[in-house]
């Protein structure tokens, strides 16, 4: 950091701060409750601190607490969105905040409480990234950061003041000083971990485009649309839902005016489901026709949601659906996910590692088996914030072993001729091509890779832009405006 970027962040932030910003025993602090808060402080700003406060303290994953926060605390849709925005916004740009405090505070992010830190990332987040006036910003942070740490509330006026005084162009210019590489410096002012810039790098190098890296890390960051998949079959009138428009790519994607609306009014008819998780899911089911009778297999099926997918299409097509899930909690909600699909759909708990055939109902093996393989979810940043993290180098290791002895449970539980997805929601090369192609070679030649990319276009409203060989299909955010899946076909040759 230069002596200009010190004295700037000496000079008020050290004034203000006294000791109040340094760490506290105890850790996080108290937390805001809005039954305690001045009436001041607006209740998107209390729920959003409140979720922040959760994911760092408790590990909560912001997409799932959030809603509940909303509904507890009685937003209305302008104040919902509001508080979604300063969450989401806040978690995908942490990184970056937290070296603008820095720079503003004069002193690391880890020598600030992190109760009080909560409170300047959200601060950051409104006078760097939106409208909200400068005074609204500081005044009622400041009173937040006074809740979770009474001492604290002229460190937190100092630093976001200080904040205050510099556009957000200057701070990305000041933020991308210390950068040591390239990738560091993406890293730093787009708020991704830099071994996950070089992860995204070698995946979009893989199929000739790294120029295009910038472009995702910057889609990683933007508010994705919410998408609808409209289950096919189950007698819908779309012509009544507002603002109802298809989706660019799947053929049983749309928008809506008030999405989740029209997700809870439908009886489970419509759910919302992003673009590539619905391509992912009919890239089975419409592999191939489908013969009566046919048995899948959704190996790894929480949360449910292309289960759900693949029991409309299995009750379309006369095909038999088994699920399966290791944890009884997840089975639930595959459970639940597919409550408005009249279609008995057995869910069993188990090891997809070891899988018994027999008690699965299907002793000869089944004819399509879905693996959505557990991964480390770096091709879904847009919706889970802080899965950036969450996540180390390290992850991948156990992660890919993980998925190859899936592939192996789920390769030998085809049938002769059946169809193998294997589908992963990040495009981490070490969990995409290196965890196929090492299956491949243990398969031998029994395997036989199928045409993905034909598939898809097939299935697709319109061209889609892929590159890479045609047996592996990936999508990405900043091409295709959907999550990052990875889908790739494998057929089990008949002996």
């Amino acid at each position: 950091m230069s002596g200009g970027n010190g004295g700037r962040g000496g000079s008020t932030g050290r004034g203000g701060a006294g000791g109040s910003g340094g760490q506290r025993r105890g850790g996080g602090g108290g937390g805001v409750s809005a039954r305690s808060t001045p009436a001041r402080i607006a209740p998107a700003r209390i729920v959003a601190v409140e979720v922040l406060e959760a994911v760092r303290a408790d590990e909560a994953y912001a997409n799932l607490l959030l809603p509940i926060r909303i509904r507890r605390a009685g937003l209305d849709r302008a104040d919902a969105a509001f508080a979604t925005e300063l969450t989401y916004g806040t978690l995908r740009m942490q990184g970056f905040y937290d070296r603008v405090i820095e720079l503003a505070a004069n002193r690391p992010a880890s020598a600030i409480d992190p109760a009080v830190l909560d409170v300047l990332r959200l601060g950051a987040h409104q006078l760097l990234a939106t409208r909200v006036a400068t005074h609204a910003a500081v005044n009622e942070q400041v009173e937040l950061a006074r809740r979770v740490a009474p001492k604290a509330a002229g460190f937190a006026n100092a630093v976001l003041r200080t904040i205050s005084r510099t556009s957000p162009e200057e701070w990305r210019e000041l933020v991308a000083e210390g950068a040591r590489s390239e990738d560091a410096r993406l890293a730093a002012v787009t708020s991704h971990p830099e071994w996950i810039v070089r992860a995204l790098r070698t995946a979009l190098d893989h199929e000739g485009r790294a120029d295009e890296l910038e472009q995702l890390l910057q889609a990683d960051n933007a508010s994705p649309r919410v998408n609808l998949a409209v289950l096919p079959g189950l007698d819908l009138d779309t012509d009544a839902i507002e603002g109802f428009e298809p989706d660019r790519f799947s053929p049983i994607g749309a928008v809506a005016a008030d999405p989740i609306a029209t997700a809870e009014r439908s009886g489970g008819r419509i759910r919302v489901q992003d673009e590539g998780s619905q391509l992912a899911a009919l890239a089975l089911s419409r592999a191939e026709p489908v013969r009566a009778g046919e048995r899948w297999l959704d190996l790894c099926a929480g949360p449910g949601g292309k289960t759900a997918v693949l029991a409309a299409e299995a009750l379309a097509t006369g095909a038999v659906l088994t699920a399966n899930e290791t944890v009884p909690v997840r089975a639930e909600l595959v459970r639940n996910a597919i409550v408005g699909v009249p279609l008995d759909v057995e869910v069993h708990v188990g090891d997809g590692r070891e899988l018994d055939l027999e008690a699965l109902g299907a002793p000869s093996g089944f004819d399509r088996i879905l693996l959505d393989a557990p991964c480390t979810g770096l091709g879904a940043l847009r919706r889970r914030p802080e899965a950036r993290w969450r996540k180390a180098p390290s992850d991948v290791a156990e992660l890919t072993k993980l998925q190859g002895q899936l592939f192996d449970s789920a390769f030998a539980a085809l049938a002769p001729g059946g169809i193998l997805a294997y589908v992963t929601c990040s495009p981490h090369t070490g969990e995409t091509h290196g965890t196929l192609a090492a299956a491949l070679r243990r398969a031998g030649d029994s395997a036989e890779q199928l045409d993905t990319r034909s598939v898809i276009e097939a299935i697709s409203r319109h061209p889609l832009d892929l590159a890479g060989a045609p047996a592996t299909v990936q999508l990405w955010p900043h091409r295709h405006g959907t999550d990052a899946m990875f889908i790739a076909l494998v057929r089990k040759r008949p002996a």
